[in-house]
């Protein structure tokens, strides 16, 4: 679970702090776990600053602060301090960004070259799929799986992610989708066409940022036209 660090502190000596700052992101160059880093000053108090530290869980937080290069810093950091600063260590119930960027991952996870990636890092295990082209729900991984490897079989595909909008635990996200038929789909044989088809998706998504459900809309009935399946009714 995504780990967060406050670090409240007050210095009259703010540019020596933040060339101490620099020095360390130097001296900790592929060593330190931090994903993202913002410092704030406070608009009624020029010498009170909090930095906010995020990182992917608590024990990369840790591993970074038993990094000798982080002790020293600290040591000259809190030389540099009016008062001695003060830390809160939080683990985080929502991100939104993070559920975004874990759905773009998905769509990439999906078109993967080869073998089927684990999902496990991104779905939850009792998922729930909702797509009105599937006569009951897919619910559960495995059975996600299943799904996800029909359409693997029958396409070598791509997604781009058109537009997409997040709001609390959910995620909406216009895609378009590109294949070549290369297997057989739904009864089809390959016929080697290439096809395109647009949709969206909203996904509900766990605390820890893992998809628990999905609602699916897609134009499958213009996919089946491309591939040839609508022939013999039009005539």
């Amino acid at each position: 679970m995504t780990f967060v660090q406050l670090i409240d502190c007050k210095t009259s000596r703010f540019d020596e702090m933040n060339r101490l700052m620099d020095t360390w992101a130097e001296q900790t160059k592929g060593k330190r776990a931090a994903t993202h880093n913002v410092i704030g000053k406070d608009r009624s108090d020029a010498t009170h600053f909090i930095e906010i530290v995020e990182f992917p869980s608590y024990e990369e937080a840790m591993r970074n602060s038993n990094l000798p290069e982080t002790d020293k810093i600290f040591r000259e950091m809190v030389a540099l301090c009016d008062e001695m600063p003060t830390f809160t260590d939080l683990e985080v119930v929502r991100d939104e960004q993070m559920y975004a960027a874990n759905i773009r991952r998905f769509y990439e996870t999906l078109a993967t070259e080869g073998e089927l990636p684990p999902l496990n890092s991104l779905m939850a295990e009792n998922y729930h799929d909702h797509d009105p082209a599937n006569e009951q729900d897919t619910i559960g991984l495995d059975a996600m799986r299943r799904e996800i490897d029909m359409w693997r079989g029958g396409f070598d595909f791509s997604f781009a992610v058109d537009d997409q909008i997040a709001q609390g635990d959910r995620v909406c996200t216009r895609w378009t989708w590109s294949g070549t038929h290369k297997g057989d789909f739904l009864g089809i044989p390959p016929t080697g066409r290439q096809v395109t088809m647009t949709g969206s998706t909203i996904f509900r998504c766990n605390e820890d940022g893992k998809i628990a459900e999905g609602w699916w809309q897609y134009d499958r009935l213009g996919l089946m036209s491309q591939l040839g399946a609508l022939d013999e009714l039009e005539t």
